[in-house]
């Protein structure tokens, strides 16, 4: 939009022409989710806080004296918006696995607390009928969180057979689960 034209659709707007706010926003509407993703870096807040700079330019929009520097006026929004935000959203805060294990969750049921003690019991089972080579890679994959480059150290085997040994290693799980279940 040329300078002549963005002036004209400011000086509609101020005057309340909705369709000439429209085209600001379409206009605008990058340019402020840009400013906002810097400061957020996260999809959905910066959704929020560019329809929170809209609104408030909606507002604003008659105290703006001089129509000629929307662009930088509407910038400064988003900017002073997304700190704000930033500023006043909680903490995130990280808790290592081993915290939550101790966690009692109280949601559960008899019924499935059986189910799920069965469950165990059905997969300590088949990883029993394993052969040894599939265990321990089924085990320090899932149980013990070991990556492949940790398994491929462990094993001394490169990273490709790891895969092909975990691959396998399920596929027999699997077969061996399958007949450890009731007809």
């Amino acid at each position: 939009m040329a300078t002549l034209d963005l002036l004209d659709t400011v000086v509609r707007a101020q005057r309340g022409d909705r369709e000439a706010f429209d085209e600001l926003v379409l206009q605008f509407e990058s340019r402020v989710f840009a400013i906002v993703m810097q400061r957020l870096r996260n999809t959905a807040e910066a959704d929020e806080v560019v329809q929170e700079v809209f609104l408030r330019a909606y507002r604003k929009l008659p105290q703006l004296l001089e129509p000629e520097r929307f662009s930088g006026w509407i910038s400064q929004i988003a900017a002073r918006l997304s700190i704000n935000r930033a500023v006043r959203r909680p903490a995130e805060t990280f808790c290592e696995p081993e915290a939550l294990e101790h966690q009692q969750f109280t949601s559960e049921n008899p019924f499935d607390a059986l189910l799920r003690q069965e469950n165990i019991e059905q997969l300590r089972a088949g990883l029993n009928r394993l052969g040894d080579l599939d265990r321990e890679t089924l085990w320090a994959f899932y149980f013990e969180g070991s990556s492949l480059k940790e398994m491929s150290d462990q094993f001394s085997s490169p990273v490709g057979t790891i895969k092909r040994r975990l691959h396998t290693a399920r596929g027999r799980l699997r077969d061996v689960m399958g007949s450890l279940q009731p007809a």
